[in-house]
């Protein structure tokens, strides 16, 4: 409570340079929250559907049954899109007649399909670039955060600054070194980089929180990628080129 007294009370004396980057400050202190609140619940249902989907997929028994049973659209996120994308991929390389006895029977060892080692590539290329787009959606917002976390006490550090520079510059008007008449501007200079230190270090930890949990799905996400692509080359890898 003593804090939150001399913090309003510093920032009423401070000059408008201060009051406008304290002012700035809090205005990004909302956004962050906003956003940290917003990538938190994110990255839960992420996390909920990856699992869900992992489990589907490795129920089935060849790679393409999941896709000929649900036919998830390219427009899909996380697991199922990267798996979507491949799997229009791999279905636009086989023949016609493949594609219908495959659509036919729904599911089942495509034991008629088979593909060139050139061909496997590209299919793996299109999960590559499915799955870099996926990182990128699950990694969107952070850069917000991490740019109020590191700006925030660089303007109280500013504030300050400035802050001391007009206490000085009163002081030399004034002709006077008395400490009565310089500690209250010092006190004020100092409640912007207050501000921004109280801002950054919860927003540091949220942040690391938040970045060990996207660590964690895109983790999840390039171990799917490399099974997909393997079972695909198990299942479909045959003909010469």
């Amino acid at each position: 409570m003593l804090l939150a007294n001399s913090l309003v009370e510093g920032f009423i004396k401070s000059n408008l340079m201060g009051q406008g980057i304290v002012a700035l400050q809090l205005l990004g202190s909302v956004a962050m929250l906003a956003v940290i609140i917003g990538k938190a619940k994110e990255l839960g249902v992420i996390s909920l559907l990856l699992k869900r989907f992992v489990r589907d997929f490795t129920e089935d028994r060849d790679v393409l049954e999941y896709y000929l049973r649900n036919r998830p659209t390219r427009s899909a996120s996380g697991l199922e899109g990267i798996y979507a994308r491949t799997c229009d991929r791999l279905l636009k390389l086989l023949t016609p007649d493949t594609r219908s006895m495959l659509a036919g029977r729904g599911a089942g060892s495509p034991n008629a399909a088979a593909l060139t080692a050139r061909e496997i590539e590209l299919v793996k290329g299109a999960c590559e670039h499915a799955l870099d787009e996926e990182e990128i959606k699950v990694e969107h917002g952070m850069g917000v955060i991490a740019t109020i976390v590191a700006l925030s006490p660089m303007l109280g550090l500013l504030g300050t600054v400035w802050g001391v520079l007009d206490a000085f510059a009163e002081m030399g008007s004034a002709g006077s070194a008395n400490l009565a008449t310089i500690a209250p501007s010092i006190s004020s200079a100092l409640v912007t980089t207050v501000v921004g230190l109280l801002i950054a270090i919860p927003g540091v930890m949220a942040y690391n929180k938040l970045t060990a949990t996207v660590r964690d799905i895109t983790s999840d996400m390039e171990g799917f990628a490399d099974e997909l692509i393997g079972r695909i080359a198990c299942e479909f890898q045959g003909r010469s080129e």
